[in-house]
Formats: C-alpha cells, sequence, structure tokens
C-alpha cells in the first residue's frame, strides 16, 4: 500500500482520480491548492503526487523542489490542461516522473502511477548504502543530491563523463568523486588543463614524442595520455582543445592507441575519460567550433552541476567547513559567525560560484584572523552592498541623499479625537500589512509573476510568500493583469 497525495484545484478530477487510486488498494488525499498541498506534503510521507501546473496561488513546476527535497522523496507526476512542448520538456528536466495532458481517461491517469510505484519498490530493493569519497564536496540540497548521485552512478562504469557548469561550480572536484569511487580510483588522475595547451605542442604534450621529432625534443618524452593508462584522463574545459587536434584525439578515444609524434611504434592506453566544460558544446557544434562526432561520444554520461545562486541552502554548510579548514591551515582558533554574515552571504548572487565564496571566506579570515566572531563588517563592500539593497524597498531614500531631495513643508496636524486612536499596536499591524501589501505587488510587477524569482529577491521562501498573498488578499494574476 503506498500514499498519494493529489494536488489540483479541479474537485471532481480530483474525487474521480482518488476513487480509482483507493480501489487500488493505496490511501489517497486531495488538497485544492498548493499552499496547502506543500504544507500537507510536509506533514506527511508520500510516495507520489500528481501535481497540477496552474493553481489558484502559484505554478506547481516552479514548486518541484519543495517537493524533492522532502525526506520521502516522492515521485511526482504532472498533470495539467495547459499542456505545451515546452512545459513537458520544463518537468522532465526538474525530474517529474511523467507530464499527463487533461482531460485523460482514469487509466491513463493511473497507469503512470503503477509504473512509479514499480520503480520505487525496485529502486529500494536494490538500494545498498555506498559510503563515497567525496572530499572537498559540500552540501546537501536537493541539487548537490542529484549530482552526487550521477557520481555515484559514473563510478560504477567505464562510460566517458561530461561535467557541465559554470566557472567555479567544482567540476574538477566531481571529476575527481568519479575517479576515487571507481575501480581504478589506485591509479593516477591526469588532469589537463585545455586552455592552456600551446596549439603548436598539444599533441606532443598529450600523446608524448620521440627525441628529435622537432626541434627542442632532446628526448623521449611520455604523453599525458599514456600516463592516464588505467587511470582516468581528465579533459578540463575541453571546449577549448584546438580543432585540428579534436579528429586524433576521437581517433585515439575509440581506439585507445596511438603513435607518439615522431615514432613509429603504437601505443596502448586503457585510459576512463572525464571532461569538463563551462561551455555549451552543443552550440559550439552547430558553429562549427567543435566536432559532432567527438561532442557525442564524450557526453556518454552527463552530470550538470548547479550554480551556487541556485542552492543557497548550502552556503551555511559551505562556510562551516571552509571556516574549519582555513582555520586549522593558518593554525588559528575556529571562528563563529553572526546570523547577520549568514544573512549577507545568502542575498548575494554569487556569480563566481563557490569558488568566489571560498576566496572571499579565505581572505576574510586573512584580513581579521583575531576576530572570534564574524560580521558584515569583515565582509568585501559589494557584498555588503548587495544584502543592503535586497533589504531597501526600490522605493526608498539610499543612505547619505537625504540632503538632496527637496523636503515639502510640514503640514499643520488636524486635531484628532482620542476616540479616533486605535491602540499603538493595532496601529503598527495595519501600517506593516499596508508596507507589505506595497512591497509584495512592486515585487510581483517587478518580477512579472516569477515567484521563484520572487522569492530570490525577496529572501523569504515559497510557502511564506504564498502565506503573505493569502493573509493580504493579494491577487498576482490580478497585478499581471493590469500590468499587461
Amino acid at each position: 500500500m503506498a500514499n498519494i497525495l493529489i494536488i489540483d484545484d479541479d474537485k471532481m478530477l480530483n474525487d474521480a482520480l482518488a476513487r480509482s487510486i483507493r480501489r487500488m488498494g493505496h490511501e489517497v488525499e486531495c488538497r485544492l491548492n498548493l499552499t496547502e498541498g506543500i504544507s500537507e506534503a510536509m506533514t506527511s510521507p508520500y510516495d507520489v503526487i500528481y501535481l497540477d501546473v496552474r493553481m489558484p496561488d502559484g505554478d506547481g513546476l516552479q514548486a518541484m523542489p519543495e517537493f524533492q527535497k522532502l525526506p520521502s522523496a516522492p515521485e511526482i507526476i504532472i498533470i495539467t490542461g495547459y499542456a505545451n512542448s515546452s512545459g513537458a520538456e520544463l518537468a522532465i528536466k526538474s525530474g517529474a516522473w511523467d507530464y499527463v495532458k487533461k482531460p485523460s481517461s482514469i487509466k491513463e491517469m493511473t497507469l503512470p502511477l503503477l509504473r512509479a510505484l514499480q520503480f520505487r519498490e525496485n529502486k529500494n530493493k536494490s538500494s545498498q548504502p555506498i559510503a563515497l569519497r567525496l572530499d572537498g564536496i559540500v552540501g546537501s540540497s536537493p541539487q548537490m543530491k542529484d549530482a552526487i548521485n550521477m557520481v555515484a552512478q559514473a563510478a560504477g562504469s567505464d562510460a566517458n563523463v561530461l561535467i557541465t557548469g559554470k566557472t567555479g561550480t567544482g567540476k574538477e572536484l566531481f571529476a575527481s568523486a568519479v575517479h576515487n569511487n571507481s575501480r581504478r580510483a589506485a591509479e593516477n588522475f591526469i588532469v589537463v588543463d585545455c586552455t592552456v595547451l600551446p596549439e603548436t605542442l598539444v599533441e606532443s604534450l598529450l600523446f608524448g614524442h620521440t627525441k628529435g621529432a622537432f626541434t627542442g625534443a632532446n628526448e623521449t618524452q611520455k604523453g599525458l595520455v599514456g600516463q592516464a593508462h588505467k587511470g582516468t584522463l581528465f579533459l578540463d574545459e575541453v571546449g577549448e582543445l584546438p580543432i585540428s587536434v579534436q579528429k586524433r584525439f576521437l581517433r585515439v578515444l575509440q581506439e585507445r592507441r596511438f603513435r607518439p609524434v615522431g615514432g613509429k611504434q603504437i601505443i596502448q592506453s586503457d585510459f576512463r575519460l572525464i571532461a569538463a566544460t563551462n561551455q555549451n558544446l552543443g552550440e559550439m557544434v552547430e558553429k562549427g567550433l567543435f566536432r559532432k562526432d567527438l561532442y557525442y561520444r564524450l557526453r556518454s554520461f552527463p552530470i550538470e552541476l548547479p550554480g551556487l545562486k541556485e542552492r543557497k541552502e548550502d552556503i551555511r554548510e559551505l562556510l562551516i567547513y571552509y571556516l574549519d579548514k582555513f582555520c586549522k591551515n593558518y593554525q588559528i582558533a575556529s571562528k563563529g559567525f553572526s546570523p547577520e554574515f549568514l544573512d549577507c552571504l545568502t542575498s548575494y548572487d554569487w556569480p563566481g560560484n563557490v569558488r568566489e565564496l571560498v576566496n572571499v571566506i579565505e581572505n576574510v579570515l586573512a584580513k581579521d584572523h583575531t576576530a572570534p566572531c564574524l560580521f558584515p563588517y569583515h565582509l568585501p563592500n559589494h557584498i555588503r552592498i548587495q544584502a543592503m539593497k535586497s533589504t531597501i524597498d526600490d522605493g526608498g531614500v539610499s543612505p547619505g541623499e537625504e540632503h538632496i531631495q527637496q523636503q515639502p513643508p510640514m503640514p499643520t496636524p488636524e486635531p484628532v479625537s482620542t476616540d479616533e486612536l486605535p491602540s499603538l499596536r493595532d496601529y503598527r499591524e495595519k501600517a506593516i500589512a499596508e508596507i507589505e501589501k506595497q512591497y509584495l505587488k512592486k515585487l510581483l510587477t517587478a518580477t512579472h509573476g516569477n515567484i521563484k524569482e520572487a522569492c530570490q529577491i525577496s529572501g523569504i521562501s515559497r510557502s511564506r510568500l504564498y502565506g503573505l498573498l493569502k493573509k493580504l488578499d493579494i491577487s498576482k494574476d490580478g497585478i499581471l493583469k493590469d500590468i499587461n
């Protein structure tokens, strides 16, 4: 018996689908809006969640991360009356089990449930706890859990791995983790930085050369591909590999043998290839900047790493890990940090990702290693400024600009009866509610109703945002209609 949750604002559909699922022997709960659905999913464990897209209080697709990070890790079946190819693509990329168009027959809607429950049963039977070596990889967000799960899968095979992600997301760390957890862990892990390979010497560096093969070749040199024999060859920023060399490397990748520059003897190398890039190789292929056949060879097992902006819940864990690491390196006392210090870090967008965060933490300690506790004051100004801006309404006055604005004459106060005055508490709550209402209207207008972006800008959770919208009687759709 499984536990199923249906989140859809169509009560008739909910009742019909729930009856059918109960006849199958499962427990079912129904919720008519996203806020109640999220609350219910957080209260009880569910195996499968049916999730509508267009809900009265939000977008089901955008809310998927809320459900995916639940301890029960439910499978999610998207059901929508507004099905389209882009929505289906987004659902699959977001980790949905299936994407079902409404209206459909009850049989068509319950078939994905049968498959999802069968998948979960097999997964639970076959899953064995694996102690992975994840040196330097820190984070427990859903995105990081997915990436680490991919490491475990990749480590169990010899398939070519292509790791993609923006600069500073930790591509080399993940490549090393795949190697360290594979059967080749005891052998060499050879790193090739394709950004610094001189085009005139790239073949010599990769495949080696014999003595006298070219001017300056005073002795026979073993290439990096040969050094990776029985181990792993990691091509970092593979998009920078000269296209003149890509054809030859493709042949080596296919045959696992090569001839050194100037040599006559064929050398074999049983290496496992991992490549990484911050570029879009698919677009480079279309522009003729990267070989299509090599691209298809590289991406046998793709791992996409999220940017730090997409997993800000990991910042606290990263901060603790690297504070401890650097304090030990510098042989100084352990540091604490104030809540405001962490708030500043989470308010920043981190264009340089984890690498930038690590550099900031190290610089903070290097500049003031005597402070027992870190405050926002210790951070670089650009991070503090962005944190400050995120807390100030767009219509507010920036510090230092008060003297620039023309001050209007003070109005003469009108007589007020004591009977007209509410209590200070009621007055304050009413004023705060009005400020919050104006802020949320501006927020939804500026983000065009994008709840994910609104949460990032405001710094509040999705459930909290929906709660405020409901409390203040703000209609997201109404606001968007006004500005369109």
